[in-house]
């Protein structure tokens, strides 16, 4: 349901706390006592049958009874009663409800989540909880929670699923002077969830960043969505706990033993954008640096300390995380050396000497905030004995409280530091009591903003177009799906991969000794022979591969071999022996593959393979769907990544090669729900062409069919389609791609100012990155860009037009736009991708798509009219808003017959 409904919860005139009695071990006296206490200007209502009045609200008998529909009903009562109690409210027509704890567990809990989840089935209440300790809402003053801390208002939201973790942050938060816009304890998620609250405060002005603390995680794919939306405009920071590896411990292949479930946390977490701590205390840290602070451009950090000890310690932390201090210029060695006496140190780390005053420690600032190369300011202060504390706090505070720069402070020490900390806190500078705790926390937010200058970035296209035969790949998939076990052999699993154009060393099989000399001596020795069975997996642990086989007496002793070994391991086994090129050893060998997570679906593994993969497991794991640029990424975060790019007397491998074969084996898994396991390993490199030397993979019965068992929308293919438009010619229609990006500049360089103007309701030059990268990568769960293509005489497209439906928060209603390059409107091309947009918002539900347009677009308006929209002033502000009810649309067949 999204953040349907949502700002009832979060902004309501009236809440109702519902129960049975004062006189149990409830908690509902107590949540009424600190909505009371908060301060909450709304109406409150206290329904607890047998008590006149609590906390000097009037009691009513049952929500039937209350005056009005609230809009936030808290619930204090056992589950078993629960049902019947939101069944009222649903009646009733309130808003939202919070679950208070009950107590409930196992089975009795399940049946009974299954009848409230029936009763919201049937209408548009929401449900926090359940087990919720409640909401706080700071710009109503609402305290709908059993916490008597009220946080001071920020523009930081606050969620968690541990009600001991929010009672934490909230006492830290009051210590550290951090401010917070929402504080939500989500409890069990019963029906709203994190993507529904990620949504909703996505859209929040009052919220500037999210912190989240999450034990488990459902919805997945909901949740991608909305973060991957959020996260390019409002930093997320997640600590997850609970760390498992039992997902691999069934696994088949190598490839699922590489993958711990939290390495696939990790990598969801990085796709969307969202910056993951480790620690409680790094929570806090992060916490309170995103409170107070922007995040830093660069990772250049100028440290300036009293001492050099703590300022090489921070540089050591830097290192840690792969960062090094920033390179000061001359220009600014000599700004310093105006300010500071002889013996400072010259460089960066900033050592001012034992002797600094508070004057010297703000001279030294000024310069460096100005500084181009520097990126954020890390201020240290040991408490040597001239060394004034709380004073030096006091005249940085004052200069540093309204800079727009990432600044913040160590004072290191105890009760001596404890003034100047004290003074940060009140002037909303974060402070910490370590170099290690600060560089941290700076770290975390240099890492978000790489995540979303990563997420913003245009992939590039492959060089060759990505052709697969889907025919090939589903016949092979079938065969294995028929087989106990789902195990493909090598031979299948290597032409499984071929069919989708990945390079192999194919073997071929040989029925007997002799066959097996002739294919030998067909291919050139040396070679390689291996047992080939749908029951064995790890063939080399058996006695069942042979390497370097140089001749035919060779070949005839390996053929004997492996079929004793074959016999011996199973005596009832089926098994064939295959004869292959014997590849080059080279120095490494790489390992490639997917496996089907229990949570997030297929999962990638790029890395160091062969013998050593389990050992030194360097690897790293992405999600499908891939391009060109996430298959980099995953590459380049391998230590091996070193060796591919040349190193020493090692020639530089064709990085291009492993990101295609990723984009390749990451749309083999998209296509095919029924993978379970695929792997390449070893990966070899064959005169500079990488080869499967060995593969294998295992196929089962999908739980749910394709593109739903992805946890990221995949490329909607079956929007795909060529027209013919008169006086345009032949035009393919078809969603955007990331890789679009290039046709989209250059439509737009040919656009006039007016079309421009239309467009955007102002006047640019050019496409920023940012608005490029928003309009090119699509999140096709919520929304679409169909764009109008015709090819060119040199073999590429042009792109003449685009039409986007873009949701709201809610899901319900989306806002489209059109713009068609000035040559080719008033040709029926808008209409046409606007329609395949309408049918994409049908399919999704949307109750309406609605536009503004300025009154001077005759074109665009004659469309709407064309297509039934309804037109009227938009707000009295000059312009008009063209809607349409879906509802009708759908009546109507959706696509008309003929385009306007």
């Amino acid at each position: 349901m999204s953040a349907e409904n949502l700002e009832r919860m979060f902004s309501p005139e009236s809440v109702a706390v519902f129960g049975f009695g004062v006189n149990g071990p409830g908690h509902g006296p107590t949540a009424l006592k600190n909505l009371v206490a908060g301060g909450f200007s709304g109406r409150i209502y206290s329904i607890y049958p047998g008590s006149e009045k609590l906390s000097g609200c009037k009691s009513f008998r049952s929500v039937r009874d209350l005056p009005e529909a609230p809009d936030l009903v808290l619930i204090d009562a056992p589950l078993s009663a629960v049902p019947e109690m939101i069944a009222q409210c649903a009646a009733k027509g309130a808003g939202g409800v919070i679950l208070l704890p009950s107590g409930g567990r196992g089975a009795e809990t399940m049946g009974l989540n299954a009848e409230i989840q029936r009763v919201l089935r049937k209408s548009t209440l929401r449900v926090m909880g359940a087990g919720c300790q409640g909401i706080i809402a700071a710009r109503k003053k609402l305290n709908a929670s059993l916490s008597a801390r009220m946080p001071v208002p920020g523009k930081m939201a606050f969620l968690s699923q541990s009600g001991a973790i929010s009672e934490a942050i909230l006492d830290f938060a009051g210590r550290e002077h951090i401010g917070f816009s929402y504080f939500i304890n989500t409890g069990t998620m019963l029906d709203v969830g994190f993507a529904d609250l990620i949504d909703y405060l996505g859209s929040a002005p009052e919220v500037g960043s999210i912190v989240m603390y999450m034990e488990n995680l459902s919805r997945i794919r909901s949740f991608m969505s909305a973060a991957r939306a959020v996260s390019r405009i409002k930093p997320i920071i997640v600590l997850k706990s609970g760390r498992s590896e039992e997902g691999a411990a069934a696994a088949v292949t190598h490839t699922g033993s590489l993958t711990s479930e939290d390495a696939v946390y990790d990598a969801a977490f990085k796709r969307a954008g969202i910056v993951r701590v480790k620690t409680f205390a790094e929570l806090f840290d992060c916490t309170a640096f995103i409170g107070k602070q922007t995040a830093p451009k660069g990772s250049g950090l100028a440290i300036v300390t009293n001492a050099g000890g703590p300022g090489i310690m921070a540089v050591d932390a830097l290192h840690d995380f792969g960062a090094s201090p920033a390179s000061l210029s001359p220009e600014t060695i000599e700004k310093l050396d105006a300010v500071l006496p002889t013996g400072w140190s010259g460089s960066n780390p900033v050592d001012i000497l034992d002797d600094a005053t508070p004057e010297r420690f703000r001279r030294v600032a000024e310069v460096l905030v100005c500084a181009d190369e520097v990126d954020g300011l890390l201020i240290m202060q040991v408490p040597f004995t001239s060394a004034q504390p709380d004073g030096t706090a006091h005249i940085l505070s004052e200069f540093l409280k309204d800079i727009s720069f990432p600044v913040f402070t160590a004072w290191l020490g105890g009760k001596d530091a404890d003034a100047g900390r004290a003074v940060f806190n009140r002037s909303g500078i974060p402070t910490f009591d370590s170099p290690e705790r600060a560089v941290r926390a700076f770290i975390d937010l240099y890492h978000y903003r790489r995540n979303i200058e990563a997420l913003q970035q245009v992939p590039r296209m492959l060089p060759d177009r990505l052709e697969f035969d889907r025919r090939a790949a589903r016949r092979i998939v079938d065969a294995g799906l028929a087989r106990k076990g789902g195990l493909l052999n090598e031979i299948e699993a290597k032409q499984l991969l071929m069919a989708y154009g990945i390079a192999v060393n194919l073997p071929a099989q040989a029925d007997d000794a002799e066959a097996a000399v002739h294919i030998a001596e067909e291919i050139g020795y040396p070679v390689a022979m291996k047992i080939v069975s749908g029951e064995i997996v790890h063939k080399s642990d058996m006695g069942g591969v042979v390497l370097d086989i140089r001749g035919p007496d060779m070949v005839l002793a390996a053929f004997n071999q492996i079929r004793q070994r074959g016999k011996e391991e199973n005596s009832r086994s089926r098994f064939g022996i295959s004869v292959q090129k014997m590849l080059p050893r080279g120095e490494f060998e790489l390992i490639v593959g997917a496996r089907k997570d229990g949570n997030f679906g297929p999962v990638l593994l790029f890395g160091l393979g062969g013998t050593l993969a389990e050992i030194l497991k360097d690897r790293c794991v992405g999600l499908p769907p891939l391009n060109r640029l996430l298959a980099r990424r995953m590459i380049e975060e391998t230590k091996v990544y070193r060796l591919l790019s040349g190193y020493r007397n090692r020639k530089a491998l064709d990085i291009l090669q492993l990101e295609s074969l990723l984009v390749r084996l990451s749309q083999l898994v998209v296509d095919f729900p029924e993978i379970r396991e695929v792997e390449i390993n070893p990966l070899a490199v064959d005169n500079g062409r990488v080869v499967a030397a060995d593969a294998r993979a295992v196929v089962a019965l999908p739980e749910v069919e394709a593109p739903f068992h992805l946890v990221i929308s995949p490329y909607p293919n079956q929007y795909e389609e060529e027209v013919n438009i008169e006086g345009v010619g032949r035009l393919t229609l078809r969603p955007i791609r990331p890789e679009d990006a290039p046709l989209l500049e250059e439509m737009f360089s040919t656009l006039s100012s007016e079309t421009v103007y239309f467009r955007f309701f102002n006047i640019i030059k050019r496409i920023p990155p940012s608005m490029l990268a928003r309009y090119t990568q699509i999140d096709y769960d919520r929304e679409i860009a169909m764009a109008a293509l015709a090819p060119s005489p040199d073999g590429t497209e042009k792109m003449l037009g685009v039409s986007r439906i873009m949701s709201e928060g809610s899901r319900k209603s989306a806002e489209f736009a059109v713009v068609v390059a000035d040559r080719w409107q008033g040709k029926g091309i808008g209409a046409a991708l606007l329609k395949r947009c309408l049918d994409f918002a049908c399919e999704k539900d949307f109750k309406t798509v609605w536009a503004v347009v300025l009154p001077e677009n005759s074109k665009m308006l004659a469309m709407a009219r064309k297509m039934g929209f309804e037109i009227k002033p938009h707000h009295g502000t000059g312009e008009y808003e063209v809607k349409l009810d879906l509802a009708g649309f759908k009546r109507d067949g959706g696509r008309l017959d003929e385009l306007p």
